[in-house]
């Protein structure tokens, strides 16, 4: 199955509005972590996109190359933080990185659609 990465935001969005309470408790841990500190945003998003290969989670390497690539990060640092994943957890998530590639090309083209737009 591949990941539909619209509708996966749509199934967020109403999880969100059913379950406001989880999903209220779950943003402001989020938010208080992923900021400034001693690690950069773009440090803690690759560290977060590796831990999401390494869970082979199709949504988390979406959501978190994404932010990666809005924070900063190059297609080449995503691609080295996947190669870390895979030194971890070997080949099963070695078999993740096309879906990475996937998601870097994803979100390349829709900003590159949106410069030009």
């Amino acid at each position: 199955m591949k990941f539909d990465a619209p509708e996966w935001s749509r199934g967020m969005a109403a999880m969100k509005q059913r379950t406001p309470d989880i999903a209220k408790a779950f943003g402001g841990f989020f938010q208080s972590l992923m900021k400034e500190g001693a690690l950069t945003v773009r440090e803690k998003e690759l560290i977060a996109l590796g831990i999401g290969i390494a869970m082979r989670c199709e949504p988390c390497i979406y959501s978190h190359v994404e932010k990666c690539l809005k924070n900063g990060a190059t297609p080449e640092q995503i691609l080295e933080a996947a190669g870390v994943a895979v030194v971890m957890q070997g080949g099963p998530v070695y078999t993740y990185i096309p879906e990475v590639i996937r998601a870097v090309e994803h979100y390349e083209s829709a900003r590159a659609a949106a410069a030009s737009a």
